[in-house]
């Protein structure tokens, strides 16, 4: 199927009010010896960027990660059944921590969440309008998963998503690349590192 029309991939472009939001880089999933986890070095160093660029300008930050809370992982439900490995989020281990190779600061919000979106069963959107943000820079991982359905809800709740692709991450590098061109497509503006920092930073 094939359109000479120019129907998709229409840009979004930047707003006035961005935070930035990091996804689920937290020790079950950044680290490779785990479970769920893959290398998220790089993902880390670029995220790092934008986190950094964000704090000089004085811009909202919020890291999320994924934690279940129940001694039975009901509160995971069937995305529990479906993914696996989810046990190394329960709340009595550290996979829910925060990497500390993360520029996390103590004025940063955390968002702790059970599904894929950020949006889905939280205070996001709340803590969003309440600080007047328009923008959302989306960091992290999986791209294909967590950032996808994040973006999704974004464009849905009337927030602005910017995907950093090389901030973000997945463990196969087809679902990545795959994700990153139906995000431009349709639900959010995929830009790199380098010009995110430059729409961050402090005018002047």
């Amino acid at each position: 199927m094939a359109s000479d029309r120019q129907v998709f991939g229409n840009s979004l472009g930047f707003g006035d009010r961005p935070a930035v939001l990091v996804i689920d880089l937290c020790r079950a999933f950044t680290d490779p010896e785990r479970p769920l986890g893959v290398d998220c070095t790089s993902v880390i160093e670029q995220s790092n960027r934008m986190v950094r660029a964000a704090h000089r300008s004085g811009h909202p930050v919020i890291f999320s990660t994924v934690r279940y809370d129940s001694p039975d992982f009901s509160d995971a439900g069937l995305w529990g059944r479906k993914i696996g490995g989810h046990t190394d989020l329960g709340a009595g281990g550290d996979g829910s921590e925060i990497d500390q190779r993360l520029a996390f600061d103590e004025k940063d919000g955390l968002l702790v969440k059970k599904y894929a979106s950020c949006f889905f069963g939280t205070d996001l959107s709340s803590r969003l309008v309440s600080a007047g943000v328009d923008t959302l820079i989306i960091c992290g991982v999986t791209t294909s998963g967590c950032v996808r359905a994040s973006a999704v809800d974004a464009i849905q709740s009337g927030f602005r998503p910017i995907v950093v692709s090389d901030a973000v991450g997945d463990r196969w590098q087809d679902a990545h690349d795959q994700s990153l061109r139906d995000l431009a497509a349709k639900y959010a503006d995929v830009t790199d590192a380098a010009a995110v920092e430059e729409y961050l930073a402090p005018p002047g």
